[in-house]
């Protein structure tokens, strides 16, 4: 048999993966072009292979991708029970809204900062609390609930027996102390849920009716009893890491056994819950009845520190070994990925499992002045991390990062009624545009294919997930 010189070898992968790029529409921003040039040498009369690379800038360099084949994909992998399922859920799935009060159980993070600023803004506070928020804007951060809680936390450890802001060590204490209060009664809602009306509910109703082999995991940073009250408002049997009746007691021990329990549904909540309280008599973490002494991460960078602490540590191992299981797909929503330690903990473990992935459902709609802007960027630190990790997906509402690759949100062709019907219930497209002839007289419809992805919504992922219910 002949041997193939390299070069050939060479040639033909190259125009190989040209093939295969052109076969699913993928469009690098640089193609390669390969010349191919044959002589013979007139010293030994053999021919002479020289192939010559020249880079050509692509004219189009926007990059797609088309909704319907990858939300089909990862509708797939939620039909078949062959590989395992967990959900991380982060504040965006409390913002789902009261029927009838059109109102979010939980506030938004904005809506939640005006409230508690304006209620503990007294003469006492005010000063401070304006001159804190001048110092945040000023490092070009966003003033939240967060950012002040960060700045308090850390004026306190620096402050002496001085002031700063006007406050002493006791005034920024006692601050603290007022907000954090006021995140509890924020996320203490229970009384108000009716279950019938709850996405919560209908995202238990899914798990019961998906009949799956591995039981679903649910990793959650939500304080608040939503998806407690729906599982047990659906009789979903599920574990969280307690064991007991008079008085649950942590009990790190099972939530480090992969295989504790195979059969039920996992919640772990990895930044702690209301009725979370630690015993000093027994030194355990136990679960009571909810008040102002919970065990709670609250929102600060020093929660980074917190939760290096039990029962954080075993939950968030828990959240790093399920992801390092083999064939293992994390479904994330709601979560802006604002938690550094979370992120490493993603990031380390994807790393050590080549067959897992990790799908972000990003909700990067924002409102200004009534106008829709979208915050997911190809510039933004969620892209950027996806983009250097190809086990990583982003699915965030006008573009993606899929295979290490940021791009816009494009059908590649025009459904027909049958496939709108399909496509209607995760991808809302825009409206056909017109477009003038070459005199520019007559204006005629053009499809774009470009749209909105919805199932970054909570409550539209969860009807989508119960659709797929219905038609198996």
């Amino acid at each position: 048999m002949m041997e193939l010189p390299n070069c050939f070898l060479a040639y033909g992968l190259a125009n190989g993966l040209f093939l295969l790029f052109l076969r699913f529409e993928i469009r690098p921003l640089v193609w390669i072009k390969l010349m191919m040039f044959s002589w013979v040498d007139k010293a030994d009369g053999r021919e002479n292979i020289s192939i010559n690379y020249e880079v050509i800038m692509e004219e189009n360099k926007s990059v797609y991708h088309d909704p319907s084949e990858y939300v089909r994909n990862l509708q797939q992998l939620l039909v078949s029970d062959k590989k395992r399922i967990g959900f991380l859920f982060g504040a965006g799935t409390s913002l789902v809204k009261n029927v009838d009060t059109k109102e979010a159980y939980v506030p938004a993070i904005q809506k939640m900062t005006t409230d508690i600023v304006g209620s503990v803004a007294d003469e006492s506070y005010k000063k401070a609390i304006e001159e804190i928020q001048k110092e945040i804007e000023n490092e070009n951060k966003c003033f939240t609930i967060e950012t002040l809680l960060s700045k308090l936390e850390l004026k306190k450890q620096v402050v002496g027996c001085g002031k700063i802001n006007g406050l002493d060590k006791d005034g920024f204490s006692e601050l603290i102390i007022k907000i954090k209060k006021q995140i509890h009664s924020k996320v203490f809602v229970q009384d108000k849920v009716d279950c019938t009306k709850l996405v919560h509910t209908a995202f238990a109703e899914w798990i019961q009716k998906a009949d799956r082999k591995t039981a679903v995991e649910v990793f959650t940073t939500n304080y608040d009893y939503l998806f407690e009250i729906a599982f047990e408002y659906n009789s979903l049997p599920y574990y969280d890491g307690f064991t007991g009746s008079y008085k649950p007691f942590f009990d790190g021990q099972s939530v480090d056994d992969l295989c504790f329990m195979p059969k039920q549904t996992k919640l772990w909540k990895i930044h702690g819950s209301l009725g979370w309280h630690y015993d000093e008599k027994i030194k355990k973490v136990v679960r009571t009845n909810p008040d102002e002494t919970d065990i709670l991460i609250y929102p600060s960078t020093l929660k980074y520190d917190q939760s290096r602490k039990q029962p954080y540590t075993a939950l968030g191992d828990r959240l790093t070994n399920f992801i390092k299981q083999d064939d293992t797909v994390l479904i994330v929503c709601g979560y802006s990925f604002g938690d550094e330690h979370i992120n490493e903990r993603i990031n380390t473990a994807l790393s050590m499992n080549p067959l897992g992935h990790v799908y972000v459902l990003l909700y990067d709609i924002v409102w200004k002045e009534d106008k829709k802007e979208y915050s997911f960027t190809e510039d933004s630190a969620l892209a950027k991390m996806a983009i250097s990790n190809s086990k990583m997906s982003v699915f965030a509402s006008r573009s993606a990062v899929i295979g290490g690759v940021y791009g816009k949100w494009k059908l590649k062709r025009e459904p027909d009624k049958d496939d709108s019907i399909n496509i209607d219930k995760f991808f809302d497209e825009d409206a056909h545009s017109d477009t003038a002839d070459e005199k520019g007289k007559e204006l005629t419809q053009k499809w774009t294919g470009e749209g909105e992805l919805t199932i970054p919504d909570f409550s539209k992922f969860v009807a989508f997930l119960k659709s797929m219910i219905v038609s198996n």
